[in-house]
């Protein structure tokens, strides 16, 4: 079969860094026809217009969804995915893919893997089976795999998951973390060149901070940016760089706080709508930690050896490599957090460090498993029964 269609669906910028290479890859291959098309806060100007991004790396881009609302309260979201539902049919309607690429746990991605399943259109579903209890994606990622035909998973855990929810073990597929990749062969900047490009001052001491919304039940995020920032403020020596938190419910309120501190503290504090994957990376290189409750402090920090102090429940659940520590939201805990960080105790933990996402050559391994399916006869999902245990 020739001329494969590969629908690959981006809604932010941490998922397209990490889909970066195997786009790449799909995109080199003479039989698959790469299909991207963009929405969610790529398309925003307050998120950086990140699709600028997408642009400057020489991937095509097929059609632009605009699902803004400028409202990131519960209901604004859920109004995002109204929006994404009257014109996802008809964009895939018109290009009419073999197979839809998506990743992760977002409700952009939620709400597409929803219209191509109705269109009947086969789903591979990147970073399935992983847990984040204090996420309301911890959901919608589960929600996915019972949608998806194929599952590109970081880590066997995460088959073992996926095979427990009535997936097909042959369709499972272990391929590592797909941000481990983007650190092997994306080109770091070093600390003068980020000085000179992002206007900062590195300190002797230097932290990463991105802190992301709670969006289980009534999360006091307020409260739990407050004693972030209440327990920074007890290091004056310590230069700290905020990233723009997400755009999930309440991340207004959390952005807010983060930029009233940092014009408060000027000399010490610098904030960033968004980096890009480049200068992201280097700056995550150049730090003495990553702060927070991101994604990327649990499966890309380890493979730079960079330590994360992971704040709260938001990523409760996932693998974590040792040297990430988990302390909850007072103050206290946060600043005996910081601390341990510069013992030197906790510095012979990141000797010999291995990541538990893996050793960085997952779209390689992908796109020899994508190379193999045979599009012609993708037969419909059975539920996959464990066998009883007697």
């Amino acid at each position: 079969m020739s001329n494969i269609k590969i629908c690959v669906v981006t809604g932010s910028r941490a998922e397209f860094g990490l889909l970066y290479c195997l786009l790449k890859k799909i995109n080199l291959e003479k039989t698959f026809q790469l299909e991207l098309i963009v929405t969610g806060s790529h398309l925003e100007k307050e998120f950086g217009k990140t699709i600028n991004e997408i642009t400057s790396s020489g991937i095509n881009i097929s059609k632009k969804i605009n699902i803004v609302s400028n409202d990131y309260t519960k209901i604004g979201i859920t109004k995002s995915i109204t929006m994404l539902f009257k014109s996802m049919p008809n964009v895939l309607n018109k290009i009419k893919p073999n197979l839809m690429i998506i990743l992760g746990d977002r409700y952009e991605i939620f709400g597409s893997a929803i219209c191509a399943y109705f269109l009947n259109i086969p789903i591979a579903h990147f970073h399935g089976g992983e847990l984040t209890y204090g996420s309301i994606d911890d959901g919608l990622r589960h929600s996915i795999t019972k949608l998806s035909h194929f599952h590109f998973v970081s880590n066997k855990i995460y088959k073992d998951r996926i095979i427990q929810m009535g997936e097909n073990p042959k369709k499972i597929f272990i391929v590592g973390g797909m941000g481990v990749e983007n650190i092997k062969k994306t080109k770091k900047l070093n600390k003068n060149q980020l000085q000179k490009i992002l206007k900062i001052k590195f300190s002797k001491k230097n932290i990463l901070a991105t802190f992301h919304p709670l969006t289980i039940k009534n999360s006091h995020n307020k409260k739990y940016i407050n004693n972030i920032l209440k327990a920074l403020d007890q290091f004056s020596n310590i230069n700290i760089f905020f990233t723009r938190s997400n755009a999930d419910s309440d991340n207004l309120i959390i952005n807010k706080e983060i930029v009233k501190y940092v014009k408060k503290n000027p000399k010490k504090c610098f904030y960033f709508n968004s980096l890009g994957m480049q200068k992201y990376l280097s700056l995550l290189k150049n730090v003495d930690c990553i702060i927070g409750n991101s994604s990327s402090g649990i499966i890309e920090a380890p493979s730079l050896s960079v330590p994360t102090i992971n704040i709260g429940n938001r990523q409760s659940g996932r693998l974590k490599a040792n040297s990430i520590i988990d302390c909850n939201y007072e103050v206290s805990s946060i600043v005996k957090a910081i601390n341990k960080i510069y013992s030197k105790k906790f510095s012979k933990k990141l000797l010999n460090l291995k990541n538990p996402y893996g050793i960085g050559n997952s779209s390689k391994k992908s796109i020899n498993i994508l190379k193999k399916i045979d599009f012609k006869n993708i037969k419909t999902k059975v539920f996959f029964d464990l066998k009883k245990v007697l």
